[in-house]
């Protein structure tokens, strides 16, 4: 089987982090996160994907030249303006030559959720289409998708009212789709699938839909993208946080690297290091990803947040709940915190105090 997976998007809420580099390619822990959502896949059997792409496309012909991610080959349909999902879904599908039952997946949304149980739930339906769904507490948001007992959805509902919503069951951005399901798009033009191709399949009860428990999550704002992290260290999802990854206790408790690091500090837990990572003696690190070659010093303190490769926080400063981009630098005696985002290559002044703002290089 063969998936489309959308990665066309600009990532305006994780700005000034997607000003240089498109959203999927950020890593989580360590690794980029098209390669958790490939890799995903490829667990599910899925050995061929085409990505959907536009803002950026040479940031992943750069990093995969030879076409495959995550063991999966992968095409590149590069639209020329934004289509919107359903749009974006058309033109990679064509672009790919794919002509039978294939999935769909955002390529901003990390998930455990069974994708062979949601094909042959499809399968056995006789769909035209299928929406993955995961319960979530605030519906508000989302795609509300009520069901009748044997899966079938009754109205699909874009971003109700809380207290409207006949479901906390969300659409969440997985589905599996038959190659009928591409005539209904107009060629080359915005279409929502939410808005449109939804509810037309509704109309014709060929549109079905099954929940999930399984682990879910939009890493489209910093706070998600930060939790991405947290769940992976401390274990909210089974296996190591990132490949190549060891425990090392002789470090802190619960802490994990990659390779080689020069961790002096006895004030350290929970926290993973990436290669080449350094932190001075008297400095400390709680429940954060320090990335490869990114530096803390001495005094300073790094509390739930995550330090992209090659950033340094100098002495006595202090980072919490917040994302420091690649190569950036926080002053000594800076403080961040309150989900602050620092984008790379940016640089504090010293004793600044950055309490939830967005910080780019050059401001």
């Amino acid at each position: 089987m063969r998936a489309v997976v959308l990665v066309g998007g600009e990532g305006t809420r994780l700005r000034p982090l997607t000003l240089t580099t498109p959203k999927q390619m950020l890593p989580i822990v360590e690794q980029p996160m098209i390669e958790r959502v490939l890799g995903h896949l490829a667990r599910h059997g899925i050995e061929d994907a085409v990505l959907s792409l536009g803002f950026r496309p040479d940031a992943f012909f750069d990093a995969y030249p030879d076409g495959t991610i995550a063991g999966v080959r992968s095409h590149y349909a590069v639209e020329a303006s934004p289509l919107d999902t359903a749009g974006a879904i058309r033109f990679a599908a064509e672009h790919g030559g794919i002509a039978e039952t294939f999935v769909v997946v955002n390529g901003d949304v990390l998930t455990d959720a069974d994708i062979s149980a949601l094909v042959a739930f499809h399968r056995l339906r006789g769909a035209e289409a299928t929406i993955g769904l995961t319960p979530v507490d605030d519906p508000s948001a989302f795609g509300v998708v009520p069901t009748d007992d044997q899966g079938k959805v009754e109205a699909f509902i874009e971003k109700p009212p809380r207290d409207e919503a006949p479901t906390n069951l969300i659409n969440a951005g997985l589905y599996v789709l038959e190659p009928s399901v591409l005539q209904r798009v107009r060629k080359d033009a915005r279409v929502s699938i939410e808005r449109e191709t939804f509810p037309s399949l509704v109309e014709d009860g060929t549109l079905f839909a099954l929940p999930s428990d399984a682990y879910w999550l939009d890493t489209g704002t910093p706070d998600a993208y930060l939790r991405a992290h947290r769940d992976l260290l401390l274990g909210r999802r089974a296996g190591p946080p990132a490949p190549g990854a060891e425990t090392d206790l002789s470090i802190g408790p619960g802490v994990w690297r990659i390779g080689d690091v020069d961790v002096r500090s006895q004030s350290v837990a929970r926290s993973l290091f990436g290669r080449g990572a350094s932190v001075a003696a008297n400095a400390v690190v709680e429940e954060s990803v320090v990335g490869a070659g990114a530096v803390v010093e001495e005094g300073a303190s790094v509390v739930a947040s995550v330090l992209l490769s090659g950033a340094r926080v100098a002495s006595r400063a202090s980072v919490e709940g917040s994302i420091i981009g690649p190569g950036a630098i926080i002053g000594q005696r800076c403080t961040v915190h309150a989900i602050s985002v620092i984008g790379a290559g940016a640089v504090t002044a010293s004793g600044t105090v950055i309490d939830g703002e967005r910080v780019a290089a050059g401001h």
